[in-house]
């Protein structure tokens, strides 16, 4: 392409929206260790449930902004008028089920963080605190959870984690670069 960035072969799976491309180019997938960062990921895949990605990319700046920048300290925090005042924000997705769902996966990580040897460390144990490169050739050979999203999943309920089912934390490992499931196509694929 003359004068332009020359045509790059990407996953299937992001839309022709700038938004989703630059998600895909410069987020999804690159490893994940700061534990705010991976509050927030894992927050925001739960309160995708039901809704597609993009949904929630669109509104990602508005969710930051609502939930104070994903700080779980300040989270934690939230009372009834809280709660009532992110219900009434119509730059999120309101459910109420979401909201206090997140405020208490707030609290367990603070608790983690304090008690449990650190967040970043907790989830990677799932991976062996390593990404697992795999090497799928196309978008329906990816799963939708693994025995490793199964076990990462029914610790974190048993610990009273909200919209954190297998397939939930699957893509979460996905969003974080616990596993690496561009495409072997993607040039994203070995960058990652």
């Amino acid at each position: 392409m003359a004068g332009g960035e020359p045509q790059r072969t990407r996953c299937a799976w992001p839309s022709d929206d700038p938004l989703y491309v630059a998600y895909h180019d410069g987020d999804w997938g690159v490893p994940e260790h700061d534990p705010r960062a991976l509050y927030e990921k894992l927050i925001l895949d739960g309160f995708q449930a039901g809704l597609s990605w993009i949904t929630i990319l669109r509104k990602r700046e508005n969710f930051r902004t609502a939930f104070d920048g994903f700080r779980p300290e300040a989270i934690a925090a939230y009372g009834p008028d809280k709660v009532e005042a992110l219900m009434a924000d119509a730059g999120i997705v309101r459910n109420r089920a979401k909201i206090e769902g997140a405020i208490v996966s707030a609290k367990l990580w603070l608790e983690i963080e304090e008690t449990g040897g650190g967040f970043a460390p907790f989830i990677w144990q799932f991976t062996g605190g390593r990404t697992v490169k795999n090497a799928f050739r196309a978008l329906g050979d990816l799963p939708a959870k693994t025995p490793a999203s199964e076990a990462m999943s029914k610790e974190l309920k048993g610990r009273g984690f909200k919209f954190v089912g297998p397939t939930i934390c699957y893509a979460f490992m996905q969003a974080v670069g616990m596993v690496n499931d561009h495409t072997v196509t993607c040039f994203r694929y070995d960058e990652v």
